[in-house]
C-alpha cells in the first residue's frame, strides 16, 4: 500500500485549488493536507481548513488575518498572513506543493516550495515567465521535481516520457483561441470585461480569462515552454485549436507526432501530476470523439492578436524582458477589467513598456522582484485610464 503523502496547497480558493482538492477528497487515504493558503477568501480558506484538518491555514492579504484567526480559533489549526507567511508555509517541505498562486505573488513561495527540494505541481505561470533562469537553476541546485499542471505543458510533459528530448522535432502548443477569435478588429475594440472573461471552453478566472482572450495566455506559455522543454524556440509552435480537445503535440524526427487528447477539465492534468509516475482515476468523462464530430487547426493571428508576437520576442531577447512583459499584461489586464482602457489597448500598453525599459539580467529573485516593481510602475503610467 502506498504511503500517504503531505500536499501543501498554494492558492486553494482559486479554480486549480478547488480542482485539486476535488481529487485529493476523492484519494483521502493517499494525501494528507498539511498548509493551505488563500489571497483573502476567509469563509472558504476556513471551510477547507476545517474539512481536511490542516496543520495551518494563511491568508496572503494580513488585513483578514484577525478574521481568520477568530474563525478558526480553538480549531488547533495554525494561523498565519502576509506575503512572508506565505514563504514560510512553501518551505515546511510537503512531499508536494502546489503552485497556483495567480501572478508574481507566487514567486517568493515557489522559488521556496523548490529549495526544499521535493515536488512542485507548477500552475503559476509567472514562476517561469518571470524567472525562469532563476527558478530552473534553482530546481537543478535543489534536486527538486517540477510537475506542470498547465493543461498545455503537462500534455507536452506526458508526449515526452519514455522519449529523448533531443530527438524531437517540434513542439505545438493548441489555443481555444478565447471567446473572441471570429471577432473582427473593429469587434476587438469594443470587447467588455463581462464578454473577456466568458471562455467558450474552460472555466477559469478573470485574469487567465482575459489573457485567453488577448491570447497572452499562450505567448506566456510559449515562455515557459522555452524553460521547461529546452529545444529551441525555433522548435515551438502555435495553433489555434478551437474545441481544446488536443491540448499539444510533440513531433519527433522520425515524423512521428504524439498528442495528448483529453476533456476541457483541469483535474485532467492535476491528476497526472498527483499520481505521477502512475495513474489515478478521475471523476471526467471519457472523450467521444464522434459525438465531437471534427478537430479543426489553424494558425495564429499574430495582427489581431499581437501577444504571441510580442511573447516570443521577449522570448529570444531573454533576460528580465520576460518579466518586463508579465507585468506590463498584468497591469493593463487589471486596467481593462477596470474599465480604464479598451481591450485593445492591452496589447498595445504592452508594447510601449517593452519598448522603454530594457533592464539587465536578473540573477536572483530579488533581482527579478525588482524588476516587476519598475514594469508595474512604468506599466500604471502606460495604461492610465482612456
Amino acid at each position: 500500500m502506498t504511503a500517504q503523502r503531505s500536499i501543501c496547497i498554494l492558492g486553494a480558493t482559486g479554480s486549480i485549488g478547488a480542482s485539486t482538492l476535488d481529487l485529493v477528497r476523492r484519494n483521502p487515504a493517499q494525501w494528507r493536507v498539511t498548509v493551505l493558503t488563500a489571497h483573502s477568501n476567509v469563509a472558504e480558506l476556513v471551510k477547507l481548513a476545517r474539512e481536511f484538518a490542516v496543520d495551518l491555514a494563511v491568508v496572503a492579504d494580513e488585513a483578514h488575518l484577525p478574521a481568520l484567526r477568530e474563525a478558526l480559533g480553538g480549531s488547533g489549526i495554525e494561523t498565519a498572513g502576509g506575503p512572508q507567511a506565505l514563504v514560510e508555509a512553501a518551505a515546511r517541505g510537503a512531499d508536494m506543493t502546489v503552485a497556483a498562486i495567480v501572478g508574481c505573488a507566487g514567486l517568493a513561495p515557489t522559488m521556496a516550495a523548490i529549495e526544499q527540494g521535493r515536488v512542485i505541481a507548477l500552475a503559476n505561470k509567472e514562476a517561469l515567465v518571470s524567472a525562469g533562469e532563476v527558478m530552473m537553476a534553482a530546481v537543478v541546485r535543489h534536486g527538486a521535481t517540477l510537475l506542470p499542471i498547465d493543461s498545455e505543458h503537462n500534455a507536452i510533459f506526458q508526449c515526452l516520457q519514455g522519449n529523448d528530448i533531443a530527438n524531437v522535432r517540434s513542439i505545438t502548443l493548441t489555443a481555444s483561441g478565447g471567446p473572441f477569435r471570429d471577432w473582427s478588429w473593429e469587434q476587438l475594440q469594443a470587447a467588455t470585461p463581462a464578454q473577456a472573461v466568458k471562455h467558450p471552453n474552460w472555466d477559469m478566472g478573470a485574469k487567465i480569462s482575459v489573457d485567453s482572450a488577448t491570447m497572452f495566455n499562450k505567448g506566456l506559455e510559449l515562455i515557459e515552454a522555452h524553460y521547461l522543454f529546452p529545444v529551441g524556440l525555433d522548435r515551438l509552435r502555435i495553433v489555434v485549436h478551437p474545441q481544446s480537445v488536443v491540448h499539444s503535440m510533440v513531433e519527433y524526427r522520425d515524423g512521428s507526432t504524439l498528442a495528448q487528447l483529453g476533456p476541457s477539465d483541469m483535474r485532467v492534468p492535476i491528476a497526472s501530476a498527483l499520481a505521477w509516475p502512475n495513474r489515478m482515476d478521475t471523476p471526467c468523462a471519457p472523450l467521444d470523439l464522434a459525438a465531437i464530430g471534427e478537430l479543426t487547426f489553424r494558425q495564429p493571428d499574430e495582427n489581431r492578436f499581437p501577444a504571441t508576437r510580442l511573447a516570443r520576442r521577449a522570448a529570444e531577447a531573454g533576460g528580465a524582458i520576460p518579466a518586463v512583459l508579465n507585468a506590463a499584461n498584468e497591469v493593463a489586464v487589471a486596467a481593462f477589467l477596470a474599465g480604464q482602457i479598451p481591450f485593445t489597448r492591452i496589447a498595445a500598453d504592452v508594447e510601449d513598456v517593452l519598448g522603454a525599459y530594457a533592464p539587465p539580467a536578473p540573477a536572483s529573485l530579488d533581482d527579478v522582484l525588482a524588476v516587476d516593481a519598475e514594469a508595474r510602475a512604468r506599466a500604471s503610467m502606460v495604461s492610465g485610464p482612456a
